[in-house]
């Protein structure tokens, strides 16, 4: 294992001035510190204050030594240095870009100056980031940096040639355009039994958001019908689904569409991991405390175009929108 070599603290730095005021030889002040003498010199040459109209003030001082150690450790100072950088972070977090989005969008348009997610992230949880409360730009609003909790499982018994096991290669793989994933988002039961359906293809991540009245599968199978039609085959393969009891009309949906229908196995939401993934972001607009009678259809248009046209990493931080469309576009000039 290699040698660890820490900085110098404050309280090293206030021994150093009071020791150097004293004329203390440096390999007297580097041996009582347990340092090497070079690491003295350079902290002296690097720290060493000097003023040009009151020379008496020149000299080492810990206080003034450490808060330049601070300003170049910072591993956030671009944002503070410049506003241009920062100006475009808020703009991306404004409009619910997470961290590691921004940046990754920044790699993909080739911006003269960018920052990592990592810069962003330490930025906001550093003393100046913390002092105007900079966590409430990010998407998750947290405090502190902690992992994520894990999810409960549901799920309900389906014939099984209608198990996700049966499911072609080519969708796990996501290798062919035109599958999609379905779940619905659920409120609290003070607010009856409405909910909204997330709708999601495999490839693109493209999303659509539906409201539902109730749970009754025939209403939401054929709210899938009215949002899908519009499509050409190519585009509406198949649809993947859990165990739920509103799934179980998709028999409605084959008629009306010609579409595939995929059950995950029991307890086993993990498997439809794509429209799980959406559902979380899309509470952020759908907090489970939300009314959901009150959405309105273009409310959730403008959740859907702001989840469509946010940049991901898994698309070369293309977003939903642009692969979407590109994917349209080739089956329809393709012979």
């Amino acid at each position: 294992m290699g040698r660890c070599y820490p900085h110098l603290n404050l309280e090293e730095r206030r021994k150093l001035a009071k020791w150097l005021d004293a004329k203390i030889p440096i390999k007297e002040i580097a041996d009582n510190l347990r340092r090497a003498p070079s690491t003295i010199y350079r902290e002296i040459r690097r720290n060493f204050y000097h003023d040009e109209e009151l020379p008496q003030l020149n000299g080492y001082h810990a206080v003034n030594a450490q808060d330049r150690y601070e300003q170049r450790r910072a591993v956030h100072r671009k944002l503070i240095r410049y506003p241009d950088i920062m100006a475009a972070v808020r703009d991306g977090l404004d409009a619910g870009w997470s961290p590691e989005q921004i940046a990754g969008r920044m790699r993909q348009e080739c911006h003269p100056m960018r920052v990592s997610h990592e810069t962003i992230y330490r930025y906001a949880y550093s003393k100046d980031g913390r002092s105007e409360k900079f966590y409430r730009h990010l998407p998750e609003h947290r405090r502190r940096r902690r992992p994520r909790g894990t999810r409960r499982h549901h799920g309900r018994r389906f014939l099984d040639e209608f198990a996700i096991a049966h499911r072609p290669e080519a969708i796990a793989e996501r290798s062919q355009f035109g599958h999609w994933e379905c779940d619905l988002v659920m409120f609290r039961k003070e607010f009856g039994k409405a909910n909204v359906t997330s709708l999601v293809e495999r490839v693109s991540r493209f999303a659509v958001v539906l409201k539902n009245p109730d749970r009754q599968s025939k209403p939401v199978m054929e709210g899938l019908i009215d949002s899908l039609s519009p499509l050409p085959a190519e585009a509406r393969r198949s649809i993947t689904f859990d165990r739920g009891t509103e799934f179980t009309a998709w028999r409605h949906l084959k008629a009306g569409l010609g579409v595939d229908a995929w059950f995950c196995d029991p307890k086993s939401p993990w498997q439809k991991g794509t429209v799980e993934n959406t559902n979380n972001r899309l509470r952020r607009y759908l907090p489970r405390k939300a009314d959901p009678t009150v959405f309105t259809d273009r409310y959730l248009r403008s959740i859907c175009d702001r989840l469509n046209n946010t940049p991901r990493k898994c698309l070369g931080y293309q977003t939903p929108t642009e692969v979407f469309r590109l994917n349209l576009m080739e089956r329809v000039t393709s012979p």
